[in-house]
């Protein structure tokens, strides 16, 4: 174990690299999944390059190519799925919906997640959009993708969590959603009331103390106008939710030239 700190922050220890300070929307579809994972995997490119690539992995080549491994697109699925499947069968890049700067943007436009901002109310989850192995940047699809060295799960033990987030970066992990968590605006989370909502996938950026509540720092992806711009910070050390239960990473392949 390193020496763990009181409080770590990601995009402070990496500052260079620019998505990890970036919040995504999965809009209306139930892709957090896809999520957690492109995210993380888009900020551990940039680490382990020492933080020289600034690249972004594509939900949507995630979302709609990985297949039944992967769970079921915009019904939900596995972010265990989405990192072997990194690692078998590689990811193009991607960002935002409209985004033409990489290989394949999110199909899906931004929308208000349970609080009123400058979008409109999400509405009902959409269907999966179709599998499409082109890139709209005019990049070959096959060798935009990256692939992962390694996967692996994170045992729940708080100071090994730490120790991963560390050492390669920002982590996904799952955790189980009540109806108190979709108003929350600030401060540190912890379930009170309300029904189960079911599963959520989410990307955990680091960790604190705040008014002596230990917390993890956690990036969601319902856009800027939701939480703390995007992001929430939830109860450490008590398995909150199952927050450390199943936690996820890998090791992404750096890419040295443009044909590799």
């Amino acid at each position: 174990m390193k020496d763990i700190p009181t409080e770590f922050f990601s995009a402070t220890q990496w500052p260079k690299c620019e998505s990890i300070k970036e919040v995504r929307d999965q809009s209306t579809c139930g892709s957090c999944w896809a999520f957690g994972a492109a995210e993380a995997m888009s900020d551990r490119i940039c680490i382990a390059s020492n933080q020289t690539l600034q690249t972004r992995i594509s939900t949507e080549d995630l979302l709609t190519c990985c297949g039944i491994s992967c769970g079921n697109g915009c019904n939900g699925g596995y972010p265990s799925g989405a990192w072997n499947y990194f690692k078998r069968s590689g990811l193009v890049t991607g960002w935002l919906y409209n985004d033409t700067k990489y290989c394949q943007p999110y199909y899906f436009a931004p929308c208000d997640h349970h609080t009123t901002g400058r979008y409109q109310p999400c509405g009902a989850s959409q269907p999966t959009p179709k599998c499409q192995k082109s890139c709209v940047n005019g990049a070959s699809y096959e060798s935009d993708k990256w692939y992962a060295d390694s996967v692996y799960g994170v045992s729940s033990n708080v100071e090994k969590i730490q120790t991963e987030i560390m050492t390669h970066g920002p982590v996904e992990a799952a955790f189980s959603v009540y109806s108190d968590f979709l108003t929350y605006k600030s401060g540190v989370y912890h379930h009170v009331s309300g029904s189960s909502l079911g599963g959520h996938a989410i990307k955990i950026v680091g960790w604190g103390v705040e008014n002596g509540t230990p917390y993890w720092l956690v990036a969601n992806s319902w856009n800027e106008d939701w939480g703390e711009k995007g992001f929430f910070k939830i109860l450490r050390g008590k398995n909150e939710c199952g927050i450390e239960g199943q936690i996820v990473a890998g090791i992404p392949k750096i890419k040295t030239t443009l044909s590799e």
